[in-house]
């Protein structure tokens, strides 16, 4: 099978991009919107509407294989990149991809994915959303030549030795922390809530009394609401916030995140982010010095790293450092998929929490190719994206496993030789 044409369009991602900056030093809410001006560069106003380019490879036989250029949700800071610019992703398709990738065969995933990931424009390395997007619609490509899913590539093609199973699904409240929460134990949904603590006021309390509130709220509506035996994980996502009310004390930090694991419990509890170092090597060695605290006072939960631990060699810095119990791969912070799928593996081989991540502001597309890839990789959770409706995310990526696993199961193994289904 061979790439005839590389056709490419601006569309829409599935929410916003927001001044993560900006939010975490007070801008205001002004109905779904932001009052104030923008802090991180690019940034036109607080919320804007989320962009995106679907990127198609049309191929010799008349199918096309898809993939999304996507951005996060809190582009321009943590160390992530810039805003994306479809104009600039056009004009980078154009004079790269295009030329790149017209006349290819597709043979397999893994050897011309990490050639493109490589490509370079005027010296410097392709945007990394459109590695991200490209990537994507080469595995789709890869999976179409041979007749397979996705899932089935990554697995065979990084020898994974995995069997394809639905892994735990990871739902984000956003703002509505109290009526998706009830979405969420209804649909029994494996990790949540997340809840979107990225301000002290109104969200975590100058004396974090508002998370704790909260997070009691949540525990006790699970175990008046769930159904018997339903015992999700709790997992809370900060934006640094934590420190910022403690002023970088470590200790009190530690205590803190005690209490909040107390209060959850009977439940799993993680924390995302709780303390921001403002660079890699900072966040590294304020989160080695914190799980060195957390080990010390006893208290068990799990620090999830997600700021400051974006490219495949942040993760692996992290992962070397035992910096966390559990990174979040983000995967349109790494580029090509094949960056992701790397660092998944080797997450999960250092013996940590490995989850597929990345944003509400993805797209249908980038959504489903993560599910096939938590699924070849064997994480431990896998975000529902994009959006924060909870239910569409839940039924993108839940439903796109479950077909996934009935489709390899079967189908049968695959043919060593032949790369073929056999049966």
């Amino acid at each position: 099978m061979k790439v005839r044409d590389v056709v490419a369009v601006p569309v829409r991602s599935g929410f916003y991009r927001d001044d993560q900056e900006a939010i975490r030093e007070g801008a205001k809410h002004d109905g779904f919107l932001y009052t104030g001006p923008p802090r991180t560069p690019g940034f036109v106003s607080v919320r804007e509407a989320g962009l995106a380019v679907s990127l198609m490879l049309l191929l010799d036989d008349g199918r096309v294989a898809y993939g999304d250029c996507a951005e996060v949700q809190y582009a321009g800071v943590g160390g992530r990149a810039g805003l994306i610019e479809p104009a600039a992703l056009l004009t980078e398709i154009d004079e790269v991809v295009r030329p790149a990738l017209v006349g290819r065969s597709i043979t397999g995933f893994r050897e011309i994915a990490d050639e493109v990931d490589g490509l370079t424009i005027r010296g410097r390395e392709l945007v990394t959303p459109l590695r991200y997007g490209v990537s994507q619609a080469l595995l789709d490509a890869a999976a179409q030549a041979a007749c397979r899913t996705m899932a089935e590539v990554v697995r065979d093609e990084y020898a994974t030795g995995l069997e394809l199973l639905p892994v735990p699904i990871y739902a984000q409240s956003g703002d509505e922390r109290y009526t998706n929460v009830d979405k969420m134990i209804v649909k029994q949904v494996g990790v949540f809530p997340h809840g979107l603590i990225n301000t002290v006021d109104g969200k975590l309390g100058h004396d974090g009394g508002l998370l704790l509130d909260y997070l009691a709220w949540v525990r006790d509506r699970i175990s008046s609401r769930g159904e018997p035996g339903f015992a999700p994980v709790v997992h809370i996502d900060v934006y640094g916030t934590i420190g910022l009310i403690f002023d970088g004390d470590l200790d009190r930090v530690a205590s803190y995140l005690g209490r909040l694991a107390d209060t959850a419990a009977p439940y799993r509890f993680r924390i995302e982010h709780p303390v921001d170092a403002g660079s890699r090597e900072g966040q590294i060695a304020m989160f080695v010095a914190l799980r060195e605290l957390l080990d010390r006072k006893g208290i068990d939960i799990e620090l999830v790293a997600d700021e400051w631990c974006n490219t495949l060699d942040d993760i692996r810095a992290f992962v070397a450092a035992g910096a966390a119990d559990m990174i979040q791969v983000k995967s349109p912070d790494l580029g090509g998929i094949g960056n992701t799928i790397e660092a998944l593996l080797e997450v999960r081989a250092a013996g940590r929490g490995a989850f597929c991540g990345g944003t509400c502001n993805e797209t249908d597309i980038s959504a489903r190719v993560s599910a096939h890839v938590a699924m070849a990789c064997g994480v431990r959770q896998v975000l529902a994206k994009p959006g924060m409706g909870v239910d569409e995310g839940l039924m993108l990526v839940g439903n796109e496993m479950e077909r996934t696993a009935v489709l390899a199961r079967t189908r049968g193994a695959v043919d060593a030789t032949t790369g073929r289904v056999a049966g």
